[in-house]
């Protein structure tokens, strides 16, 4: 687990069976005003699906203070050519106290309010590095004491009903996700348990 003043972040992935390279790269800082989380899927699998996931992460270090709708442009324009990959990227602002989320293509994220589930998003069309019909972009209030749960298309539909999802402690969220999930991935698979917890003291 990585914690921070106000966010804690615990992430599984495991590659495809048969595969040494894992085709989902992930990013997430905290600073002083924003957390900024990214999880990319690189089409197809092995090293060229991660050589395109990495190529989003990088343009989101270069360009982390960007608005979430600027950044996925960017990275659109970076993987023309490339072999493409979704993503999903979550914004969370200290200042105003807001969060924004917005994916394009299969990364998807359940939010999670006090340990009720708020809702899940759904993700626009598409695919980076190929033309598409822009992005919906979601900004809401952001709550002391929520869990974000950013996840590839290899988390399966019936593992997202788990209660271990409602912790508090986003290192059991994973270790309980890693002992109940498939251990033979039929996709890569990444899972990223982030909880904003607000300021400490």
């Amino acid at each position: 687990m990585i914690s921070g003043k106000y966010v804690d972040v615990s992430v599984y992935q495991k590659s495809k069976k048969g595969n040494h390279f894992c085709g989902d790269s992930y990013f997430f800082v905290e600073e002083d005003q924003i957390f900024l989380g990214v999880l990319a899927d690189g089409l197809g699998s092995g090293e060229i699906a991660k050589e395109s996931s990495q190529a989003v992460i990088d343009i989101v270090r270069q360009h982390k203070y960007r608005t979430v709708k600027e950044i996925i442009e960017l990275c659109n324009k970076r993987l023309v050519g490339m072999r493409g990959a979704v993503m999903g990227i979550l914004k969370l602002d200290f200042m105003d106290q807001t969060f924004t989320f917005s994916s394009i293509g299969n990364i998807g994220i359940i939010i999670l309010e006090d340990g009720v589930k708020k809702k899940r998003n759904i993700p626009s069309s598409g695919y980076l590095g190929s033309r598409y019909r822009g992005v919906k972009v979601m900004t809401e209030k952001l709550k002391k004491a929520t869990n974000f749960i950013v996840f590839s298309d290899g988390v399966m539909d019936k593992e997202l009903s788990q209660y271990f999802f409602k912790d508090y402690n986003v290192d059991r969220i994973t270790e309980a996700y890693a002992h109940y999930s498939d251990n033979t991935r039929q996709d890569d698979t990444t899972l990223m348990a982030i909880r904003y917890k607000g300021e400490k003291g």
